[in-house]
């Protein structure tokens, strides 16, 4: 285990607390997944980024770690309080497609996106498995179990369906300091509730109607609510109490407190000053990504994808980073000149550490250097690279732990790795081992980049990366003729067809798309 001891901020106690597992030498983390009905924008993925890098601090400090990432595919409202069609039924209706086709289509999208951004999937006690992502709708029997074991203490029926009473457990809505009917009480009012926070965990299939997705219950035909389902597999998958929920900000005020009464009522505890009474330890939640066009929502139309940032030229590594400079905890606004010096300052580490690359090569080659264990990437812990770098580079790795293991500084980290990068006069794979160590818990990826990775083709370019590389040796070509007439004439033809040539560019890049 690390010799910093990693402090994480727990939003249910509003306070930074040290780790300590449930189980010793273990992790489990459960992450709020998509509501796959739509495409995810970019305000989305920052949450699963923010996971990703949890899961990777708690990987690097030696934990075996066990991640949950839930699909929900049924259950989940138009309006988040709890009221208004499924969402995935809307998109079903609207698109007159099966809604299981539309749960797949944008499933699909959004471990497209995971993967773009180097995200890690599902893990297993420390092993990624792809097939460890948790359905909704694979458990609904469980949902029907949980429920009925609840409702006699904790529940009342309606002919709408089955409702939680929010006052048969102690110091509901803690989570998101709400005592009031402004708060959690952000409900439509259903005749018949007892309290106005109180929520739908199984919901009747209306008279005359049929849903595309409905089961038999002791209440009725009809679905889980969407609060149920990570109750139920937070819980199947990791056992009560676990020790990390994430999500993002917008989870904290309704969808996790009624989560948390659930699971208090599951598991018959008490109040919340106990933080493991309501189902994890830690409580934790990243900040919104702020877009002031107004592009961020779904409900727009046209909103901001991963896609869109690709299409434009920006490869998606440089959203990654863009996340990573700010803390989780603090509201990140977007912009396209921000998203370019993100992808800038990811070009410096990716040409440094090419270099270095080459510059170990050459010694190994000529039997100067032993070859680097680097390659070893994802499966660095902090213990390994301590034994594999010496005292200028340890002075480096102590800065890195200390940075992430306050509540996740990626920010300060990012720095720390630069300078790694830029470190002069060290031996190279001892550099290289600091830098996989560190890129560990970054995940660029940095051992396998290389600058043409990071050209993205925007989806209106006129002409190929490869063609662009050809024209761009023939300028070469002319420039050592000093044939300066053909060289300018050939930078007009490569412009007018979006191709900036960056004569003089500092990081030496050559070309960009514009």
């Amino acid at each position: 285990m690390p010799d910093t001891p990693l402090k994480l901020f727990n939003s249910l106690t509003r306070s930074i607390e040290t780790f300590v597992p449930v189980h010793a030498g273990e992790a489990r983390v459960y992450s709020c997944g998509p509501t796959v009905y739509n495409y995810p924008h970019i305000g989305n993925m920052r949450a699963y980024v923010f996971a990703d890098v949890l899961g990777r601090v708690l990987s690097y400090s030696g934990y075996k770690l066990t991640h949950v990432i839930n699909i929900t595919d049924v259950g989940h409202l138009t309006d988040d309080a709890d009221a208004g069609e499924d969402k995935l039924e809307k998109a079903a209706k609207s698109s007159a497609q099966s809604i299981w086709d539309i749960a797949r289509h944008y499933t699909e999208a959004y471990w497209s996106d995971i993967k773009a951004l180097n995200i890690r999937g599902p893990m297993q006690m420390g092993v990624q498995d792809e097939r460890n992502w948790s359905i909704a709708t694979d458990y609904i029997p469980q949902m029907i179990a949980f429920a009925t074991s609840i409702a006699p203490e904790h529940c009342y029926e309606l002919p709408s369906g089955l409702y939680f009473d929010v006052s048969s457990v102690a110091d509901y809505g803690r989570l998101a300091r709400a005592h009031t009917d402004e708060g959690e009480g952000r409900i439509d009012p259903v005749d018949g509730k007892r309290n106005a926070a109180d929520f739908a965990i199984w919901r009747k299939t209306p008279e005359g109607e049929t849903r595309q997705m409905e089961w038999d219950s002791p209440w009725g035909r009809g679905a889980p609510g969407w609060h149920l389902e990570c109750s139920v597999m937070s819980g199947a998958l990791l056992g009560f109490p676990f020790d990390i929920h994430t999500g993002g900000i917008d989870h904290r005020e309704i969808h996790h407190p009624n989560e948390i009464a659930q699971n208090q009522a599951h598991c018959c505890t008490n109040g919340l000053d106990v933080a493991a009474n309501s189902g994890a330890r830690i409580w934790m939640h990243n900040n919104f990504l702020v877009e002031r066009s107004g592009k961020m929502s779904k409900s727009s139309g046209e909103f901001l994808r991963l896609q869109l940032l690709i299409d434009r030229g920006y490869h998606p590594l440089a959203y990654r980073m863009m996340c990573l400079q700010a803390h989780y905890r603090s509201e990140l606004e977007f912009s396209w000149e921000g998203l370019g010096a993100a992808l800038t300052r990811l070009k410096r580490m990716v040409m440094g550490v090419e270099t270095l690359k080459a510059r170990h090569a050459e010694l190994v080659s000529a039997s100067i250097a032993p070859p680097t264990s680097a390659v070893r990437g994802e499966e660095w812990t902090l213990k390994q690279v301590q034994g594999d770098v010496g005292e200028k580079l340890a002075q480096f790795v102590q800065r890195f732990e200390a940075a992430i293991s306050d509540d996740l500084n990626t920010a300060v980290a990012l720095t720390v790795l630069e300078e790694v990068v830029a470190l002069k006069k060290v031996d190279a794979g001892e550099k290289l081992a600091a830098i996989a160590a560190m890129d560990a818990v970054m995940g660029f990826g940095l051992l396998n980049l290389d600058r043409k990775d990071l050209r993205i083709r925007p989806k209106d370019a006129e002409l190929t990366g490869e063609h662009v590389d050809a024209s761009i040796a023939f300028r070469k070509e002319l420039r050592a003729q000093q044939n300066f007439p053909a060289l300018d004439r050939l930078r007009d033809e490569l412009a007018a067809k979006g191709v900036e040539v960056m004569d003089g560019d500092p990081l030496g890049w050559d070309w960009k798309l514009g």
